[in-house]
Order: structure tokens, then C-alpha cells, then sequence
């Protein structure tokens, strides 16, 4: 399995291709940015690893649990599709609640191709109206993408499809559900052809460029979450403090979570610390399936008071910190 990049400096450039691939010159590849936005919980994360073809965002019932922008890249033909799985888009209330909706936008306005993804379910609530009407403002090819089709009869998406171009006119609408499958294809086909012409900027089989460290910390924030649903506030957060490869093969990685309250500590470590030794298990059997070897995981647990108002906070986790209150 082609894994994320395994640089640890947090640093990443596109790799050079060699002279001797085709797709150096361009060619007839295509390579671009598609940004996919919506309201919390409207389907982004599965959205985004349905078209890269294999997990590189969690996925949580909980809401706003994606708060940096992650790359996933899909392959198809001869287009690549760097794919940006963009934060929810709702009102904010917190410093970091700012922090991830401007990530979000930030992301829609550089991107070559945007994807506006509705929870069809749900319908056009306030969170999905205000979207439609910030993408007024957004260039390039915008699609609108209404995901959870299977739940809701075919006159109500088709009324629902109505009233979200009442907003705007979309270049095309699609009908999906990113977790059955449904529609992806169509989808996908629609964005290799959306993105402009030129070379990759990736190696055919790297799926993420999100640091390794990071996305070891995003699989046990997503074991976290589904742990704990709504024992665990938002305002809890992991980070990767060691990786070594061993002389054995296997890996050995550890992590603090950091919460804000001791409160939420005891949360997390549970009775006699089982809460704890759980998300570690689920958590290690993951990074073991995608490392393909052993791993040795060893998590901690600290309290960190208001690290929502921390700066460095932000950066590791790829957020702009805001200023003001």
C-alpha cells in the first residue's frame, strides 16, 4: 500500500520528475487542485477517500473532526487529482472555529476546481445556505456534488437541486453517495478533465502529502472520537513526539493527546486506564496495516490549559493561528 510522504520536517515539495517520464514534459497529463467544501458532517472526508480509491482522512459521526487541509491524491488516466478535504464551513464561535473555516475558503480560493457537497439529508439548512452563497465569489469550475442520495426520494434531490442553483450557476451537478459509491465515478471523471493541462507533481504512487507524523496523529485522534463521541470535547488534540525505525523493522511512535481540563483526562484514560489501552490497540492495528509491520505505540495524556489560544498549536496541525478575539 502506498503510504503518506515519510519526511518529519513538516516541509513538503512537490517531488522533481526525471527527465526520462513523459509526464515531465506534460504531455497530455493534466494535474490540478480540487477543493472540497461543505457544512460539517456533509460527507467531505468519505467524499475524499472514495475518489483517491483508499483511506487518507478520518471519518467521524462527530462533527468538524477534519481542521487542516488534507490532501489526498487520485489518479485517473492520465490526470491527477490533488484533492483538498477542507475543514467544515459553519458559524464560528472559537479562535480555532475561525481557524478551520478560513482554511477552508483559503482552500476553495486556490483551488483550480471546487466541489460544493451538500448533505442532500439534511437539505439546504442555514450552514449550506451561507456556503452557496460564499461560493459566489469562487472561480474556476465549481460543481455542486449532493452526497447521501440513498436516503431521500428522487423528487426531493431534484427539487433540492433547484433551489441550490437559485444560488448560482454550477458548470455541472451531481447526484452521489460518496459512501456507497454512488455517482463517484461520474464525479471523478468530471474532475480529470476539469484540471489543466501539465505535469504530475506527484509520484504515481503517493495517495497523501500530509506529513507522516501528522497522519499518524489524525488515526488516533479518529480512534479518539470514536471512542469517546460526545464524552471527548473539541478541545482535545494529538500530536506525533517520536518516530523511530527500529534495527528489527518495526516502528516505534508516541503521541501525547493533550486536553485542556484534568477532568477530561481521566476521560480519556478511563477505569484503571482501559479507555486508554483501547484507542491505543485500534489505533496501532491501523498504522500497522498501513505501515505493513510491527508498530509500537505509546500514548500519553496531558493537560494543557487553553492550548486553543497556543499559536504552536495551529502550525501543528497545518491552521493560520487568528488574531484577535
Amino acid at each position: 500500500m502506498a503510504q503518506p510522504d515519510q519526511s518529519d520536517d513538516g516541509h513538503h515539495e512537490p517531488p522533481t520528475v526525471g527527465d526520462g517520464d513523459a509526464r515531465a514534459a506534460g504531455g497530455d497529463t493534466r494535474c490540478g487542485f480540487v477543493s472540497i467544501i461543505g457544512a460539517p458532517n456533509a460527507g467531505k472526508s468519505t467524499l475524499t477517500n472514495a475518489l483517491v480509491g483508499t483511506k487518507v482522512s478520518i471519518v467521524s459521526h462527530k462533527v468538524q473532526t477534519t481542521r487542516a487541509q488534507i490532501r489526498g491524491i487520485a489518479l485517473h488516466g492520465a490526470s491527477q487529482i490533488i484533492l483538498v478535504d477542507t475543514p467544515g464551513i459553519f458559524r464560528p464561535k472559537r479562535r480555532l472555529d475561525r481557524a478551520m473555516v478560513e482554511a477552508a475558503w483559503g482552500g476553495a480560493r486556490d483551488a483550480d476546481a471546487v466541489v460544493v457537497l451538500i448533505d442532500a439529508a439534511k437539505g439546504l439548512d442555514e450552514d449550506a445556505e451561507a456556503i452557496l452563497r460564499g461560493s459566489v465569489n469562487l472561480g474556476g469550475s465549481v460543481v455542486l456534488a449532493l452526497n447521501k442520495i440513498d436516503r431521500i426520494p428522487k423528487a426531493r434531490l431534484l427539487e433540492l437541486a433547484a433551489k441550490s442553483a437559485e444560488f448560482r450557476t454550477f458548470d455541472r451537478v451531481f447526484m452521489i453517495s460518496a459512501l456507497e459509491g454512488d455517482g463517484v465515478n461520474d464525479l471523478r471523471d468530471y474532475l480529470a478533465g476539469a484540471v489543466p493541462p501539465g505535469p504530475w507533481l506527484y509520484p504515481e504512487d503517493q495517495i497523501s502529502d500530509a506529513p507522516q507524523r501528522h497522519w499518524a496523529a489524525e488515526v488516533t485522534r479518529e480512534k479518539l472520537y470514536e471512542r469517546l463521541h460526545d464524552e471527548l470535547p473539541y478541545a482535545s488534540t494529538v500530536e506525533t513526539t517520536d518516530w523511530k525505525a527500529l534495527k528489527d523493522g518495526s516502528t516505534r511512535i508516541e503521541q501525547t493527546i493533550y486536553v485542556e481540563r484534568e477532568g477530561q483526562k481521566k476521560i480519556v484514560l478511563g477505569a484503571g486506564g482501559a479507555t486508554i489501552k483501547t484507542i491505543s490497540m485500534l489505533a496501532r492495528e491501523e498504522l500497522q496495516e498501513a505501515l505493513e509491520g510491527r508498530v509500537h505505540l505509546f500514548l500519553f495524556v496531558k493537560v494543557r490549559e487553553k492550548w486553543g489560544d497556543d499559536p504552536e498549536r495551529y502550525r501543528e496541525m497545518g491552521l493560520e493561528y487568528p488574531k484577535g478575539e
